[in-house]
């Protein structure tokens, strides 16, 4: 990107990998603010609304897409702790005025460590605190190979150590050493000398030994495979590859492999390819009760059907960085037995303090009063316009959820709730309660934390309609307007690559149909424009109509491309207004154009496929030029000059 830049003469600098001075270290913590994605700052200003487009939804319901059975004698559950965890030790306190704190460790030989400092806490605000316990964790795994080697299922580690990135990988680095403890202990010395990071998964052990190649090494990586035959043995990831859960901490990420296994009879692969049940262990217990009563209910009364199935949107606390748990500044894996305390820099008051163990992971997260204000009001409205029963996920027992509970109630009053139906229900009877109405084909809003949003908007959509790349993700902001998006772009560089070589584009653009359906609907909604309403529903219409053809972009050369796609879309947006209650010159004027796209439709294909399978420029990928981009990407002038008459 910055030379494709510089070579268009634009002044950005090269990025120091390796910054050597002031300036260059400036330079890359500039650069290092807009990796990943640029939009996360921005979405962090609005909670977020996510739902099944209505077009997927149909799609799905006439399409059903494979489930597997389920069996009342499944062996399948969910190992997650009792004690010792995140869930078990959280505290949790309402700031009564703003403050400036400190996190510090104190050891018990009196050592003072400050992890951070000069944080800012605002009035109202929801701070908590909680530790997963070294040794208690070290147990758990213990325990929980066991049973599985006595029950005579897979193993099979749900974490998400993309998101919980401090954590998470450091959870799966003790499941790994629990699991080849005594081959640790005894092979020490060679662990010491490769330098092996065990956070990283299997995958880097067995590489990490491999590529020192001595005798202590080789003898260490020959007895970790063995082991993974002749003990309790893990799910995989990759059969044919011999990739199994434990390989790498990212393969396996808890809120698409816990659906993905329900969806399949509660079941994953073992080493021969074959399905068989499964141990699932979440060390956490603060939601893992989500998982267990749905596999519960799934024995009970089989698996669900997508073709009658109801729909779970959901409300989802999210803004002002809420509830960001095990990614952020505010976890730590501590050093030195002790305490960890949050300090009041200016009084010296401890507002919370929490005993830890050296190997314990201690963790801070805050909710402000705002966001939750404004996650509430968003509840009410989404539950208004739709009709739908919402239930907020908060469990009183939990130190978090009851300080949550406090305002959520609070701030309900002042709401207009007349004739909606809003419950607060512990996760597991919220599931339980969601579930069946889910296989009764009824609606219900899940309103829920930041964690439980990320499970719950995969976990539903992957029963619903196979996939949650469709899932519609909105923000209203809490300063005005909205964020509107869906799907993922990971695969945009192979598409354009095939595209600048073969002139065929095989990008879906579903996604942003979809959103541009969803924005015009919330202007309508806020401006109370009927007519801006009609032009939402018409594109529904056409994006349904579309899947329910098959006109979507296809893979090679001389098929259906994205250009192709589009030129159906529009023609079918065209056609739904045509035939909507608009005024009589506005329905004139786009039953003229249905007319003539119609007329003219292969012509338009004509023009468009005649530049496939040949290279195309555009002028450059990062920064393209807007003439020879516009010139590949709209092709037919017959089709360009029909859409001018708009």
């Amino acid at each position: 990107a910055i030379k494709e830049l510089q070579d268009k003469g634009i002044a950005v600098p090269d990025y120091p990998d390796n910054p050597t001075n002031d300036g260059e270290k400036e330079v890359k913590l500039r650069y290092d603010k807009i990796k990943g994605s640029a939009v996360n700052p921005v979405l962090r200003e609005g909670n977020s609304d996510r739902r099944a487009p209505k077009a997927v939804k149909n799609f799905a319901r006439n399409n059903p897409h494979s489930m597997g059975p389920w069996s009342s004698s499944s062996a399948t559950r969910v190992k997650t702790m009792d004690s010792g965890d995140f869930k078990h030790t959280e505290q949790s306190l309402t700031l009564d005025r703003e403050r400036k704190v400190s996190i510090v460790l104190t050891t018990t030989d009196q050592r003072t460590v400050v992890l951070k400092s000069a944080l800012m806490l605002a009035k109202k605000e929801i701070i908590d605190v909680s530790v997963m316990q070294k040794q208690a964790l070290q147990s758990f795994f213990n325990t929980a190979y066991a049973e599985a080697k006595g029950e005579n299922v897979l193993l099979s580690l749900h974490l998400k150590a993309t998101m919980m990135k401090v954590s998470d990988p450091i959870i799966f680095g003790h499941a790994l050493s629990a699991y080849f403890n005594d081959l640790f202990t005894f092979h020490s010395s060679v662990l010491q000398e490769v330098n092996i990071n065990l956070n990283e998964g299997l995958q880097s052990v067995l590489n990490s030994l491999e590529a020192n190649g001595s005798d202590g090494a080789l003898k260490l990586r020959s007895a970790i495979l063995d082991r993974l035959t002749d003990s309790a043995e893990w799910a995989m990831v990759n059969s044919d590859k011999g990739i199994t859960n434990l390989h790498v901490p990212s393969d396996v990420i808890i809120d698409a492999s816990m659906p993905a296994m329900i969806r399949n009879s509660g079941k994953m692969h073992d080493s021969t390819g074959a399905l068989r049940d499964t141990l699932a262990i979440i060390p956490d217990s603060s939601y893992a009760s989500v998982y267990q009563t749905t596999i519960d209910f799934c024995k009970q009364f089989g698996a669900f059907d997508p073709a009658t199935m109801g729909t779970v949107p959901n409300v989802g606390l999210m803004a002002q960085k809420a509830e960001e748990y095990g990614s952020h500044d505010k976890t730590f894996e501590i050093d030195s037995a002790g305490s960890v305390a949050v300090i009041d820099e200016e009084t010296q008051e401890v507002l919370i303090e929490k005993t830890v163990e050296a190997g314990d992971i201690w963790r801070m997260c805050q909710v402000k009063d705002p966001a939750i204000k404004n996650w509430v009001s968003l509840a009410v409205e989404r539950a208004r316009l739709s009709q739908t029963p919402a239930i907020f996920w908060l469990d009183e027992h939990r130190s978090h959820d009851a300080e949550l509970i406090k305002k959520v109630t609070a701030y309900l009053e002042e709401e207009d709730t007349d004739q909606l139906d809003i419950r607060i229900l512990p996760v597991a009877e919220a599931t339980y309660e969601t579930l069946k109405r889910l296989k009764a084909g009824k609606d219900t809003i899940s309103v829920t934390g930041n964690v439980l949003r990320d499970y719950l908007t995969d976990l539903f959509p992957i029963l619903e309609v196979g996939t949650s790349a469709k899932m519609l993700s909105i923000v209203p902001l809490m300063n005005g307007g909205g964020l509107f998006e869906t799907g993922a772009g990971g695969s945009a560089p192979k598409h354009v690559q095939q595209f600048l070589e073969e002139g065929h584009l095989r990008w879906d653009s579903l996604g942003e149909f979809l959103a541009l359906e969803v924005a015009l609907e919330f202007i309508a909604q806020k401006t109370a424009n009927k007519d801006l309403m009609i032009y939402a529903n018409a594109l529904g219409e056409a994006v349904e109509r579309l899947l329910n053809e098959n006109l979507g972009p296809q893979r090679s050369v001389g098929s259906l491309d994205t250009r192709g796609s589009h030129f159906y879309l529009v023609k079918f947006w065209i056609d739904a207004l045509a035939s909507a209650e608009l005024s009589p010159s506005e329905k004139n004027r786009f039953s003229a154009l249905s007319k003539a796209l119609t007329d003219q439709s292969a012509r338009i294909l004509e023009e468009i496929n005649q530049t496939q399978g040949k290279p195309q420029n555009i002028g450059g990928y990062y920064a393209p030029e807007a003439a020879l981009a516009n010139q590949a990407m709209r092709p037919s002038s017959t089709l360009n000059q029909l859409i001018a008459t708009l």
